[in-house]
């Protein structure tokens, strides 16, 4: 049997143009002699499509789709559709998340998915029953019969040390082991994080080994929202090697035969994978390709042709200034440096240099007439000029609103430039630099931005940089502004450092308060300073209140802020 894996980037609720995205991949898997074509959990909606489930004339719709697909499906190729398939009779959740077999003039539901994630970003439990049975697809191919076990994402996730998340659960890895299956097809829409590319190829082979069959998994590849889907689909065989390795971040077709290896002095059955996939990208390469496509897809997807941020001559800025270029070009990208009078003449000339570099257009509109203005307007209400903090988020708001009117004047999608250790501490203004339609950085730490721009600036990085459409000679980041102190210039000779522990202390126990969940008295008994625990602790729980009004933070961790993260504002 020939299995063609279709690593699909859908646009979520666009249910006629997804269906359109699937026959183009029946196309091109018939004409490479597929039998059965595999597209991701959802597929025919886009993952995740939340509160559009609940829109009745969508599911209507959703059969109309599946009719077109079955009257368009090229003979002789079946297709594995992701669907929702609704419960007569039932009130929310009147759903299943399902898979459907697509075949000429025909289609049928084979599979629900089992195990309904209902944590971190998930939510399926508001709008679909868990299936209560395995599932296994009887079919033709190569002159024999075959069977095939489906299960959809989560129901690959039942290793012990993931019980925790099904402690009273089934196992539909374990059901499947009576049913004798050939292959086991785990379609998926799972979403990037770091290391967890690992995790999914250990969670194969041991699903490959408890099964005593090979294992295909198929992802969903994209940027949905702040949701960015990796693709790096796999094939592993019955000893959990890998067998056929897709691409990280980007669509892709590949083709797999399954059946009895070739002798060891035989040829390679056409259509077979290599016996050594390449390997996979470099983790600050991943990191970066997954960020590029959330930016990309993320303008695409909401109409934005074009982007703007404010580049300040600091390392977070010259970082989305490098990741907006690679996702959009040059030529759409716009920055703007907005100096103070507490502005080096070195920060100014480093932005400058960063913005020739990349080929971006920039434009400079110094900030203090307007300061002058802020300051004469205000001793009214406060009975002197605005000073301290009050001044500082003055310039910081100034630099808000002018980026503000830009976008708005020229439509282009505004990108906030912070990172996650200041939005975890409130080391950010409201209505300030958090201004913006999508934060790019704002799940990685200060010293992750470190290493992914001294990345970038290494001869690593070369090839990708190339890949991507962006400068490959010399550094890119550049060297001072990668040793450069970390400073909001809002003060004179102001550092980070006045405010806030190194980042080497900080955001260790920034990880493990939002990540690992630890709570301050754990960290302390592990060696944590009393008092540096407590005030970290504080910073974190008082800046409720400006997250919550942040934008959409592309995430690229086990624990972003964001949908993810659904704490109190007002709490103990």
């Amino acid at each position: 049997m020939r299995l063609a894996l279709a690593q699909l980037n859908p646009l979520v609720g666009d249910l006629e143009g997804n269906g359109r995205r699937i026959l183009a991949a029946a196309e091109r898997a018939r004409a490479g002699g597929a039998d059965l074509l595999l597209t991701p959990e959802l597929s025919l909606w886009g993952y995740p499509p939340r509160d559009l489930l609940l829109r009745p004339a969508l599911i209507q719709r959703q059969e109309g789709v599946l009719e077109t697909l079955a009257a368009a499906c090229p003979g002789g190729l079946a297709l594995l559709v992701g669907v929702a398939e609704p419960l007569a009779g039932r009130r929310q959740p009147g759903l299943h998340n399902a898979l459907a077999l697509v075949e000429r003039d025909r289609w049928r539901i084979v599979c629900r998915k089992r195990l309904l994630p209902s944590y971190d970003v998930f939510d399926e439990r508001r709008y679909f029953l868990p299936g209560d049975a395995p599932a296994v697809l009887e079919l033709e191919a190569g002159g024999r019969p075959w069977r095939l076990g489906l299960t959809i994402c989560e129901d690959l996730w039942v290793e012990e040390n993931l019980r925790s998340r099904w402690p009273d659960a089934v196992d539909p890895i374990a059901d499947l082991a009576p049913q004798r299956i050939d292959l086991l097809l785990n379609l998926s829409a799972s979403p990037f994080g770091r290391g967890k590319g690992e995790v999914r190829q250990g969670l194969a082979a041991r699903a490959a080994a408890r099964l005593g069959a090979p294992v295909v998994y198929l992802n969903q590849v994209g940027g949905n929202d702040e949701l960015v889907f990796d693709g790096a689909s796999f094939v592993v065989d019955r000893a959990g090697r890998s067998l056929l390795r897709l691409a990280c971040a980007a669509e892709d077709l590949g083709l797999w035969d399954a059946g009895p290896p070739p002798a060891a002095d035989g040829p390679t059955p056409p259509g077979s994978a290599p016996a050594a996939p390449p390997p996979p990208p470099d983790p600050w390469e991943q990191l970066l390709r997954v960020l590029v496509l959330g930016v990309r897809d993320y303008a695409a997807k909401c109409g934005f042709q074009r982007a703007l941020l404010g580049l300040s001559g600091g390392i977070d800025s010259a970082l989305v200034a490098v990741i907006a270029a690679a996702a959009l070009g040059p030529d759409r990208v716009e920055v703007l440096r907005m100096p103070s009078p507490f502005s080096s003449a070195g920060s100014l000339d480093d932005a400058d240099g960063l913005a020739r570099r990349l080929g971006l257009a920039s434009a400079t509109l110094p900030i203090a007439p307007l300061m002058e203005t802020f300051a004469a307007a205000l001793p009214p209400a406060l009975g002197a000029p605005p000073a301290g903090v009050t001044a500082e988020n003055l310039q910081s708001r100034i630099r808000g609103t002018l980026l503000m009117a830009v976008a708005n004047q020229k439509g282009g999608l505004l990108l906030s430039t912070g990172n996650k250790s200041e939005l975890a501490v409130g080391y950010c203004t409201l209505y300030g630099d958090m201004n913006g339609g999508l934060s790019v950085i704002g799940d990685l730490y200060k010293t992750t931005v470190f290493g992914l721009c001294e990345w970038l600036d290494g001869d690593a990085a070369g090839p990708c940089r190339a890949s991507l459409g962006l400068p490959t000679a010399g550094e890119l980041i550049g060297a001072a502004i990668r040793t450069k102190p970390p400073s909001a210039e809002l003060r004179p000779d102001q550092r980070d450092s006045d405010s806030l522990p190194d980042y080497g202390v900080l955001d260790p126990l920034l990880k493990a308060s939002i990540e690992e969940l630890r709570t301050p008295e754990q960290l302390v008994a592990e060696g944590a300073d009393p008092a540096l625990v407590a005030r970290v602790a504080g910073l974190l729980r008082r800046a409720e209140f400006k997250r919550r009004q942040a934008a959409p933070v592309l995430k690229v961790s086990d624990r972003a802020f964001g949908s993810g993260w659904r704490m109190p504002i007002a709490s103990a």
